[in-house]
């Protein structure tokens, strides 16, 4: 990897991190405002499907306008634009102004993904070890959001977790706005993948498998720290500071299956890797709420690791199928798809939490991930 290409890496990688940070903060507080603001788990449950849907519908237009003004811009835009969101959710003193606040986070954190990845896609040369040194940074900022959030909630307030990554994109800007040049003209970018036509049934079955990997995901992040809160109650320390401290040493595994995800998407067939990975979701997912105590941490710690390889994976398998041209496009609606749609697992997650307990969401989730192991079967056959 030259100099040129570990300069992308190391911009995309962290706002990457930042992006993921910013998106795990209000499901690491939800015993905390649902005692503040006396409501019910469904009804946060929801909040979060609306955040994560303007995360995943802000993706498609982002990957168009990428093309258009380069990816500095969309950086400058994505970090002053969560700064004023986060200064509406600080301010928020009714739950509808938090709701308001969260959605506008959402927003502007999914003008990232697209960018990033097509810069990715396009100037590395190994786009699978590219990836994966990328999406280490974005389970990083997963992992690190917990810890962070359930320190600041207990020292100060979870408000402060929220202006304290303010702060951090703050700097990210300052560093961007004077140390990334402008984009004087359009470039042609050399593509790597050299993929000169679209495979659109392909697409379509991996948007397919995203929707259900994605509904997985959200019903996954924004119930972990409540449902380890839960569980642990005869452990010392606060609830909170219990849920996120567990939450984050699941999330770290992600970055092992990052690792393994590079490792293995440059050496074998992709697709293939995708359908062992989803086959190995449900079981494990299952398990995370069927089982008690370092069995049920053991089982998160396994589903990390599975369940984040497919991040690599899937995403050199989209520039592996879509035309350079189309890519920035493509990479907007499988977030749109993932994110967008399946932020409904949020909500879906809150229903069954009021009405069957937390720990029901998880086995209920690798029910609803099932038909997304015929899709990655059908997908194998495709690509």
């Amino acid at each position: 990897m030259n100099r040129d290409e570990k300069f992308i890496l190391t911009i995309t990688a962290g706002s990457h991190l930042s992006v993921h940070c910013f998106m795990l903060v209000f499901p690491s507080i939800l015993l905390v405002l649902k005692n503040e603001f006396s409501v019910g788990l469904d009804v946060l449950g929801f909040i979060a499907t609306l955040s994560a849907l303007m995360f995943g519908i802000g993706a498609i237009p982002s990957g168009y306008f990428e093309s258009k003004v380069g990816g500095r811009v969309l950086l400058l835009i994505y970090q002053a634009g969560t700064i004023v969101a986060t200064m509406v959710i600080v301010m928020s003193q009714s739950l509808w102004m938090l709701a308001t606040g969260l959605a506008l986070l959402g927003l502007f954190c999914s003008i990232y993904h697209p960018a990033g990845l097509t810069l990715i896609s396009r100037r590395i040369s190994n786009i699978s070890k590219g990836m994966a040194l990328h999406g280490i940074a974005g389970s990083l900022g997963l992992a690190l959001a917990p810890v962070i959030t359930a320190s600041f909630t207990t020292l100060f307030s979870w408000r402060a977790a929220f202006g304290f990554l303010a702060f951090v994109n703050f700097v990210l800007a300052f560093f961007t706005f004077f140390l990334v040049p402008k984009m004087k003209k359009k470039i042609v970018e050399e593509d790597h993948s050299k993929t000169k036509v679209t495979n659109k049934m392909a697409l379509i079955l991996y948007y397919s498998i995203g929707i259900f990997m994605g509904i997985t995901f959200a019903g996954f992040t924004t119930f972990l720290p409540t449902h380890f809160a839960l569980q642990t109650v005869e452990w010392a320390g606060s609830p909170t500071l219990r849920g996120g401290i567990l939450t984050t040493l699941v999330l770290l595994s992600g970055i092992i299956g990052q690792l393994l995800g590079g490792y293995f998407g440059s050496r074998f067939d992709k697709a293939y890797l995708l359908f062992i990975i989803v086959v190995l979701n449900v079981p494990f997912l299952a398990l995370i709420g069927l089982t008690p105590g370092m069995m049920m941490i053991f089982s998160g710690i396994i589903f990390g690791i599975v369940h984040f390889s497919m991040q690599p994976i899937g995403n050199s398998l989209i520039a592996q199928i879509t035309q350079s041209n189309h890519r920035g496009v493509g990479y907007g609606i499988s977030f749109f798809f993932s994110f967008g749609v399946g932020g409904f697992g949020a909500g879906i997650g809150g229903l069954i939490a009021e009405h069957f307990g937390v720990a029901k969401i998880f086995p209920a989730m690798s029910i609803i991930l099932i038909p997304a192991i015929g899709l990655a079967w059908l997908l194998k056959k495709r690509v």
